[in-house]
């Protein structure tokens, strides 16, 4: 495991801004040790633990990137057409023809290797045969048309993917055309996930009246799971301060980052912070940014852990923020900001200032064309529904006082922070 101090994130003022939060997670928090060697179909969405260097040229050869005919860029057509005849045929997956006699042309296939002497190729369609059989090619078309140059995409030698780079469909598939069959990953990162108060109850279980079904864990779960984790379930932890402290040491031992929800405000019955103080060190974060502000962060045994706010809507956007870039910081991964997509906004809205909020919001295109955000109907972190019949989170910035409709604002796809 990830053996943190226990004062990592003791420093900085006594509310967080949001990028004041995720730079002291990226600057203290260490990457986990262990590398692990995968197939490349299952790398994706893995953090690779070296530099990926070229091992040959992309494309491999140089060759046609249409169907066609391939001829010497010396026997274009200047300003009217000129008929040559066939000198052969190459198809891909074929050697390539001996070197191309002057005054001829080839046919030749889309992938196909140009043969010696040919740096043109024209699209069939372009072309026509006479009478004689002849292949007819218009004027215009400039030399080295049509022609992919071996390296021109990948030159050997050269990193084309980096050491801490989260693995993309498109990032294995360059790996797999410079021929590699698997790659060396970071290990998966440990994640204990636990809901706390007596007031929720698992799905399936018998729920008394004042109780409610846990929603949060379930959420949490599959966002980490999304971001390539190993998570384990702790369940529910009851409003027991001692069981809650007992709970949070055992998983402790066997994770790199524990991840509760619930009980980090300052109330009577919210025990998580008493529990983390008891068994290591609590730093609680007031983090500017609604909805979301009780977070708590501590070390228990040098594993980090974050206690996430109850509400379901500043669970998710806190998640986002808080725990996403402390997952990708124990993985190694490259640590890149999110940025928002300028869309104008359909709605009125006020806020204070010095603080970062984010307002859900659905995406219509008006009748100009624009794309403009719809804030959801309904406020309040506790509505699950409004993070269901929404497309994202409109971000204003902590000296945004009021939006009016026309503004131009940021929104954040919910794609964006998983």
């Amino acid at each position: 495991m990830t053996q943190l101090s226990n004062d990592c994130f003791a420093s900085g003022p006594p509310v967080l801004s949001v990028d004041e939060a995720v730079m002291l997670i990226a600057t203290r928090v260490g990457a986990v040790a262990g590398v692990e060697t995968v197939p490349l179909r299952r790398a994706d969405g893995r953090v690779l633990a070296a530099d990926l260097v070229a091992p040959l040229p992309l494309p491999l050869f140089t060759n046609s990137a249409v169907d066609g005919y391939a001829v010497a860029s010396a026997d274009l057509p200047a300003t009217e057409d000129r008929a040559l005849p066939l000198g052969g045929r190459v198809a891909a997956g074929a050697m390539a023809l001996p070197p191309l006699a002057p005054g001829h042309v080839v046919r030749i296939f889309t992938g196909a290797p140009l043969p010696v002497g040919a740096d043109t190729v024209f699209m069939q369609e372009d072309t026509r045969i006479d009478a004689e059989g002849r292949v007819v090619l218009p004027p215009g078309l400039h030399p080295g048309a049509n022609v992919r140059i071996a390296g021109e995409d990948v030159a050997a030698g050269n990193v084309v993917l980096k050491a801490g780079v989260r693995l993309r469909p498109q990032d294995v598939a360059l790996a797999a055309a410079l021929g590699q069959s698997d790659l060396a990953v970071r290990r998966r990162i440990r994640v204990a996930v636990a809901s706390t108060g007596d007031e929720v109850v698992s799905p399936g279980a018998p729920r008394g009246p004042a109780q409610v079904f846990d929603a949060n864990r379930f959420m949490l779960m599959a966002l980490l799971e999304r971001l390539g984790c190993e998570v384990v379930d702790l369940g529910i932890m009851p409003d027991d301060r001692r069981r809650v402290a007992d709970g949070l040491k055992a998983a402790a031992a066997g994770h790199d980052l524990i991840v509760t929800s619930g009980g980090v405000s300052a109330g009577e019955e919210d025990h998580v912070r008493a529990g983390i103080e008891s068994v290591g060190r609590l730093v609680l974060w007031r983090m500017a940014i609604k909805p979301g502000r009780p977070v708590a962060m501590g070390v228990i045994d040098g594993t980090a852990l974050i206690g996430l706010p109850g509400n379901p809507v500043a669970s998710f956007v806190t998640y986002a923020h808080v725990v996403r870039p402390t997952v990708l910081s124990l993985a190694g991964a490259i640590q890149t900001r999110t940025v928002a997509m300028p869309v104008r906004a359909a709605f009125t809205h006020r806020k204070k200032p010095g603080r970062r909020e984010y307002v859900r919001a659905q995406l219509r295109r008006a009748a100009d064309g624009v794309v403009e955000a719809i804030m959801f109907h309904r406020d309040g972190a506790g509505m699950l529904s409004s993070l269901v019949e929404t497309d994202g989170l409109v971000e204003l910035g902590d000296d945004v006082l009021e939006v009016v409709p026309g503004d131009t604002v940021g929104f954040l796809t919910y794609a964006d922070l998983d």
